[in-house]
């Protein structure tokens, strides 16, 4: 398990602490997802790395048996057009060589998760990896899986082995962690605008009354 802190600052997200694996997005895992709605994962999950690519958060894209199950999903592949997924035979995604260079190269040691489905190609990881001494995030919201029932226990066993679940707007919010981080604002705005449904059009809404003021010389 885990020696990182648990509370305190230290245990909150930074985009300099942080690496992101995002796992078997594809549509045969979306084919029986049925915690969630699939649209709200596509839309999570899709925030989840803009956002990491507003922070420059090193982000390792993974699928298994693509050439059967399908590619990586068209949104998410399209945040990161460069990069080649790390297509897998394993099931378990920490026992890829290939991923765990991979995080491991970036010296990270704040790992977060998202993957379909929680209870296999998330909770396998996510427990493995904590017990090496990461400290663990599950994206929950950017995760689902094939019963709500299936979710909710892998999240319980994942926290019992010492993971944290988290949100993905809580993640983005964390990295973000003052609204005077002048750099990253724009960036955020933006994937707020397009990702978080009512906080979104709340904020347009805003902005719109904002820029009415201005031009009414209020």
């Amino acid at each position: 398990m885990s020696t990182q802190n648990k509370a305190g600052l230290d245990a909150l997200l930074t985009p300099e602490e942080s690496v992101l694996v995002l796992i078997d997005h594809q549509p045969f895992q979306f084919a029986n997802l049925n915690s969630h709605e699939p649209t709200m994962i596509v839309n999570n999950v899709v925030g989840l790395a803009k956002a990491a690519k507003v922070f420059d958060v090193p982000t390792i894209l993974t699928t298994v048996l693509e050439e059967r199950g399908g590619l990586l999903l068209q949104d998410l592949q399209d945040v990161f057009p460069e990069q080649k997924p790390i297509n897998r035979t394993w099931v378990n995604t920490w026992q890829d060589e290939r991923v765990v260079d991979a995080v491991k190269a970036t010296g990270r040691k704040k790992l977060i998760l998202a993957g379909l489905w929680t209870e296999v190609c998330l909770a396998m990881p996510a427990i493995q990896a904590a017990g090496e001494g990461f400290e663990v995030f599950a994206v929950t919201d950017a995760s689902g899986g094939a019963s709500k029932e299936t979710h909710d226990m892998a999240v319980r066993r994942m926290a019992r082995a010492g993971v944290v679940p988290i949100t993905w707007m809580a993640v983005m919010s964390e990295w973000q962690r003052d609204y005077a981080r002048e750099k990253t604002l724009p960036g955020l705005v933006e994937v707020m605008l397009a990702h978080t449904g009512a906080t979104g059009v709340a904020y347009a809404w805003e902005t719109q009354l904002l820029a009415g003021q201005g031009r009414n010389g209020g």
